[in-house]
Order: structure tokens, then C-alpha cells, then sequence
């Protein structure tokens, strides 16, 4: 069973295959998102990347924005036609292959949190996208990023790819901290998770409960997004 895990950001689409234990047996495929980034020029990017990969049996999808029922409700960050985007069954039927979608960092997360207590993952890229799980459990579609800051600015528009660029990395890096620092004594988790491809550009130390992990963590966690499948054949298996 291989599942093809696609990561759709408001920079680039992000592709890789996984085994049947959530391995990767193919490099990391990456193409800019085209611009505009409507559902049309998105999906066929999308479809041109996942053709070098080679076969596979389902689909993970982590999309920059709310998803319910496999239906893109907004999409802030790419361009306009994805209020009510129907993105799951336009990959199965483009590609005739089950899919599952759901909120690019809820994904991340899945594929680095320990599964206990509070877990928070915060992802920098062209936005902030933001994931809670308690124990273990994805708490779907919290739109932290665009919740006011400080009354005039959301916690996008603070740490965003575009404000990273304008004021610069030290004074950006020291946006990410006061959101870590505002957000803590609200959520109170055991871990915070700073994902995406702008962590990597942090230089500075930060406390023990907060860990940079890598962006492939993108891809890798949409293994997790099929975990019941596998759990439901393992009950077959056994004539429960």
C-alpha cells in the first residue's frame, strides 16, 4: 500500500511517495505554486508533479486552509475559486484513486507530536498555519493565523514570508517568539512544534518545550490521515 502525500502551499507543491509503514521510498518533488494559484493552474501543477513519482494507492493531501468533508472553505493564501472547492473529489476522479485531505499543518503534526497532553504546531511559510491535538487527537481547522495579535495586525501578518522579507530574519525571528509567547499561557501545551520552511531560518535557542522539526514533516504526517484504514483491515483480518 503506498500513499502519495502532496503538500500544497502558497510557494511551492510539495510531493513524495510513502511505503506501507510510512517510509519515503521517493526523493521529495517540489514545483512553484502557479500564479494566480486558482484550483485549475494548482491542480494541474499538482498532476504534472505526482508523474514523476512513479504508482501508488491513495492520496493525502495538505491543503493551506480550512477543509471539511474534503471541500476547501477558504484559501488565503493562493488565489480566488477555493471557497467551496470540492478538492478531494476532484483529485479522485482526475486521478481514480481514494483520497483524504485535510489542513496543511494539522498534517505537519501528525507526523512529529508524541501523542500526549497539549501539542501545539505552529508552521512558518508564506503564512503561519497553527494545529492543536490533545492527546494524539487533531483538534481540525483552528484558524489561529488570522485571530488579531495586537489589535491591528493577525499572527500571519506579523510572522509571514512577506514580513520576514520586509523587516528582516532578527527582527522576524523575534515576532515568532512573542506569538509563542502570547499563545503559551493561553494553551498551555507540553510541546509547541515550529514547522515549515521558514523555522529552519531561526538561529537563536529556545526553551525546552518548543522544537523546530523539519518541513518534510509536511508530507510524512499524511500517512497519518489513513490511520483508521489500517486499523479497519487489521479488525478484517481477524474476523472482528
Amino acid at each position: 500500500m503506498r500513499t502519495l502525500c502532496i503538500d500544497i502551499g502558497g510557494s511551492g507543491i510539495k510531493a513524495m511517495i510513502l511505503d506501507a509503514t510510512g517510509k519515503p521510498i521517493t526523493e521529495r518533488q517540489r514545483v512553484d505554486t502557479p500564479q494566480p494559484a486558482d484550483p485549475a493552474a494548482v491542480i494541474d501543477a499538482t498532476l504534472a508533479l505526482i508523474g514523476t513519482l512513479g504508482p501508488f494507492d491513495r492520496i493525502s493531501v495538505g491543503y493551506p486552509g480550512v477543509v471539511i468533508g474534503g471541500v476547501t472553505r477558504t484559501g488565503h493564501n493562493l488565489g480566488d475559486g477555493w471557497v467551496d472547492f470540492p478538492l478531494v473529489r476532484t483529485l479522485e476522479d482526475r486521478l481514480g484513486k481514494p483520497v483524504r485531505a485535510a489542513n496543511d499543518a494539522g498534517v505537519q503534526g501528525l507526523a512529529v507530536i508524541e501523542g500526549r497532553g497539549t501539542e501545539v504546531v505552529l508552521t512558518l511559510g508564506t503564512g503561519m498555519g497553527f494545529g492543536l491535538y490533545i492527546d494524539g487527537i487533531y483538534v481540525p481547522n483552528i484558524e489561529m493565523a488570522h485571530h488579531p495579535f495586537d489589535g491591528k495586525k493577525t499572527y500571519e501578518e506579523r510572522v509571514s514570508d512577506r514580513a520576514r522579507k520586509k523587516i528582516g530574519l532578527e527582527r522576524w525571528e523575534e515576532r515568532v517568539r512573542e506569538v509563542v509567547d502570547q499563545l503559551r499561557p493561553i494553551l498551555n501545551w507540553r510541546k509547541v512544534y515550529l514547522g515549515g520552511g521558514n523555522a529552519r531560518r531561526m538561529t537563536s535557542s529556545w526553551p525546552d518545550d518548543v522544537v523546530i522539526v523539519d518541513n518534510t514533516a509536511g508530507l510524512i504526517g499524511g500517512f497519518k490521515l489513513w490511520a483508521d484504514a489500517a486499523q479497519a483491515k487489521k479488525r478484517v483480518a481477524k474476523g472482528a
